[in-house]
C-alpha cells in the first residue's frame, strides 16, 4: 500500500509530504496506481520548483518507493503561497486516486 502523509501546519499551510510503500495493484510496471501517484507526486514537486523558484528539500529513495518534500525555511511570500496552491492541486488528484484505489493507496493528513 502507498501512504501518504501530509503536515500542515497550524495556520493550515503544507509544510510536507511523504509518500511511501508499494501499491501492489499489478506487476511492476503495469501498476497504475503506483504510476498515477507518482507522477501527481514528482509532477506537483517540479511545478512548485518551476513556477516559485524555490527549492524544496526532497529525499527519495526509489527501491523502498519513499519520497519526502519539506519546504526550506527561507520559503515565504508570494512564492510560497503560489506554491501551496500547487501542493492543493497535488492533494486534490492524491484524493482522486484514494477515491477510486483506496485499498492501495491511503492519505493522512497531519496537523501541528
Amino acid at each position: 500500500m502507498i501512504n501518504v502523509t501530509v503536515n500542515r501546519s497550524s495556520s493550515g499551510a503544507i509544510q510536507s509530504f511523504s509518500m511511501s510503500g508499494h501499491a501492489e495493484f499489478d506487476d511492476t510496471g503495469k501498476d497504475l496506481v503506483c504510476a498515477g501517484a507518482s507522477c501527481v507526486a514528482f509532477g506537483s514537486i517540479n511545478a512548485v520548483h518551476a513556477l516559485t523558484g524555490i527549492d524544496p528539500v526532497i529525499e527519495t529513495d526509489q527501491k523502498n518507493g519513499y519520497l519526502s518534500f519539506q519546504w526550506p525555511e527561507s520559503a515565504s511570500g508570494e512564492a510560497f503561497e503560489k506554491g501551496q496552491l500547487l501542493l492543493e492541486g497535488m492533494l486534490v488528484s492524491m484524493r482522486t486516486i484514494e477515491e477510486q484505489y483506496g485499498e492501495y493507496i491511503r492519505i493522512a493528513i497531519l496537523e501541528k
